[in-house]
């Protein structure tokens, strides 16, 4: 390693803000924050792997900044800090671990050598520093040029017009026929206008993409020779991941250009962000960033100075410190703004609403910070609201701006339709919306994200193929992964070539996909459901990338007939007002004097409280009248459309239902029928208000009613 003295480029004063790299005339200006760092050196990285350090002699606000002058975009960099080593304080500055900015637009190199990475000689709580040099065996940052491909206009749809899917950057392009090889499992690969147009013939509206910030593998998967393939392990906030570029160092560039294209074809897009935890780890693993700046401004310590974990991932971002919310507002309003995107999903968000580790608050410091910033109040912000504490579980519990994976909803309508015991109570609570969650928080029903599926977990198929999860190829002897799958196999465990068997799954997939569609609230699907995808049983293929994971584009008659039912439900859903309203149901008398929703037995007859309370109750009708329906155009003008009644039976047996009364207008026409592979009912001739059917076993049935204007 050869190092040129500081005099060789001219430092300027330069200012503190923005923190990161940004060119200005003449040079580069570099700002980093450490309150305790005593010295800060800036370390230019030439291809060669020689290095040339610059200390930053200015310091405001406990901001290192200078402006050198002669560096140009594209130079690789990192920082040295200077400071206490005193891992019983939580602080760790050791000056032989090269950092990467946490404020980088770009990353290059990987981590590749764990010792050579580690801060600590021979404890991680010990006194002695590692003093092994760890540039080339960990990333480093990449000055930026700001700009690039323009983004497009956001589409901006309105929230209970929505329909997402959730997809993998790589793995959802990575077996796609018509896309060019050597696009395949990369942003330009999702910008092929082969699979935007399956997007757009699908009808969704909403890509939630996981994690495309850059990440890389935690301490555990490198030494057992695997990767992060989710990519919830995040290195850097402001960088997309370099992995899915289809030429390395454009991946910025690559990244824009990939969401023009879906905000061309009005696809809004949505990114899976994880600012709970990084791939830092424990007080054992490596020193990439935020450890060797400042440990306790960004990570969750207790009074002894040890780390504190509640997120199962070795650390937890201080969601009270002032460093934290500075970091994860300015990223946001990055990807915003500079890439583009439209919204965000918060992995483990109520690490974000526990400060010092503490009780869950709403209104934290950070949760109010993004909810109140003038750019991210515009976007689409959905909470996962659970972390690895019992504490931590807050379906419901955010404030006012937050839409949240509804959990509850995908346990009661997984439950019930594998036959599990109790009411229909809950059921009813979650078709219509969750207001007993969510309509005294000021929130509407679309603030409900609505899922029986998502990465995390079985696939549609796997979930009526499999009892159990199959993980073993993850290399932890199964011990991984969740054991509350409610799932059911349906009588044999994973694939199997019994004909009545195969039918019976993918009549029950059809109940799931379409009660998720016909549910007041928004909808979220995994890409490769509509494709009849399996994973094996593997319900936590996080670190398999690989075919397990891909989503497979063969062609057969089970996907064919998934892919066309899906479609169907999904542009129905769009087309019925009254299927996606804005406001909760709440027994108001509609024009045709109806209330707006009404529960009914199969006999016809209302629900009533001994119905609800019916551990034994199988079938569920639900009538949902149109005439008033409060969804809106874009104008803001109400929607009139069709009442509809939807008839859930998830009994073994066909059963005799009674229709409702002249009252409720004179025929219903058959509109879906989960009996057939596409849907379609076997007639869609009226039938008389009153008049007798049977549902078939474990079936689904929505029928319409003529539209009174």
């Amino acid at each position: 390693m050869t190092l040129s003295s500081p005099q060789d480029l001219p430092v300027l004063a330069g200012r503190p803000f923005p923190l990161g790299a940004h060119p200005e005339a003449g040079g580069v200006r570099f700002a980093v924050a450490s309150s305790v760092a005593e010295r800060v050196e800036l370390c230019l990285v030439d291809p060669d792997g020689s290095e040339r350090r610059v200390e930053l002699t200015e310091r405001t606000f406990g901001v290192w900044h200078g402006l050198v002058q002669g560096v140009l975009p594209g130079q690789t960099y990192g920082y040295r800090v200077h400071g206490p080593y005193e891992p019983k304080t939580g602080l760790r500055c050791n000056p032989h671990k090269i950092l990467l900015d946490p404020y980088a637009r770009r990353v290059t190199g990987a981590l590749t050598d764990m010792e050579a990475a580690r801060g600590w000689a021979d404890d991680p709580e010990g006194v002695e520093m590692s003093t092994v040099d760890s540039l080339g065996h960990v990333p480093l940052a990449v000055v930026t040029s700001p700009g690039g491909p323009d983004t497009g206009t956001k589409p901006e749809v309105p929230f209970e017009e929505t329909v997402v899917l959730e997809l993998h950057v790589k793995g959802f392009t990575q077996q796609h026929p018509d896309v060019p090889e050597h696009l395949r499992g990369t942003y330009l690969g999702l910008a092929h206008p082969a699979v935007v147009e399956h997007l757009l013939r699908l009808g969704v509206t909403t890509v939630e993409l996981l994690p495309v910030q850059a990440f890389t593998d935690e301490p555990s998967l490198v030494a057992a020779g695997r990767h992060n393939y989710w990519g919830y392990s995040p290195l850097g906030y402001f960088a997309p991941h370099p992995g899915y570029a289809s030429e390395p160092g454009r991946e910025v560039e690559e990244f824009r250009t990939m969401v023009a294209a879906l905000h061309a074809a009005g696809i809004e897009v949505l990114v899976d962000v994880v600012y709970n935890h990084t791939c830092e780890g424990g007080p054992d693993g490596p020193t990439l960033s935020l450890r060797g700046l400042e440990a306790p401004a960004y990570y969750l310590h207790d009074d002894d100075g040890h780390m504190a974990d509640i997120t199962g991932c070795g650390n937890t971002l201080e969601a009270g410190s002032p460093a934290v919310v500075r970091l994860v507002t300015d990223s946001l309003r990055y990807w915003t703004t500079e890439l583009g995107v439209d919204g965000f999903r918060f992995d483990l968000a109520s690490t974000m609403g526990r400060p010092r580790g503490g009780a869950f608050d709403r209104d934290s410091t950070l949760l109010t910070a993004i909810t109140t910033d003038p750019v991210l109040a515009r976007c689409k912000l959905v909470a996962e609201p659970w972390d690895a504490t019992g504490e931590g579980y807050r379906v419901g519990a955010f404030g006012a701006q937050w839409a949240e994976w509804n959990g509850m909803y995908r346990d009661t309508v997984r439950d019930f339709w594998r036959g599990a015991s109790g009411g229909v109570d809950q059921l009813a609570y979650r078709l219509s919306g969750s207001s007993d969650l969510y309509d005294h928080t000021l929130r509407r029903p679309w603030q409900s994200i609505n899922f029986v599926t998502a990465h995390d977990g079985f696939t549609l198929r796997d979930l009526v193929s499999y009892d159990h999860k199959h993980n073993e190829d993850n290399g932890e002897d199964n011990r991984d992964g969740t054991d509350d799958n409610r799932s059911w196999n349906h009588g044999v465990e994973g694939e199997t070539d019994d004909p009545e068997v195969r039918a019976l799954r993918e009549r029950q997939a059809r109940n799931l996909l379409a009660t998720l569609l016909l549910s007041t609230g928004t909808p979220m699907f995994v890409a490769g459901d509509e494709r009849w995808r399996t994973q094996g049983g593997n319900n936590n293929a996080y670190c398999l990338d690989d075919a397990t994971s891909w989503v497979d584009w063969t062609s057969t008659p089970e996907s064919d007939a998934m892919l066309a039912f899906a479609r169907r439900v999904v542009h129905l859903r769009a087309n019925s007002p009254a299927l996606r309203q804005a406001e909760f149901f709440d027994g108001r008398t509609t024009p045709s004097g109806r209330p707006d929703l009404i529960w009914l037995r199969p006999d016809g007859q209302e629900m009533t409280e001994p119905d609800w309370l019916d551990p034994e109750r199988r079938t569920l009708g639900m009538w949902i009248d149109g005439s008033h329906s409060q969804s809106r155009t874009r104008d803001g003008e109400l929607l009139t459309d069709h009442s509809w009644l939807l008839l859930l039976h998830a009994g073994a047996d066909p059963l005799e239902v009674v229709l409702p009364g002249p009252e409720f207008g004179e025929t219903f026409e058959p509109t879906l029928d989960t009996t057939a592979p596409d849907g379609s009912p076997a007639t869609t001739d009226p039938l008389p208000a009153g008049g007798r059917m049977t549902v078939q076993g474990r079936s689904l049935l929505l029928l319409k009613a003529p539209r009174q204007d």
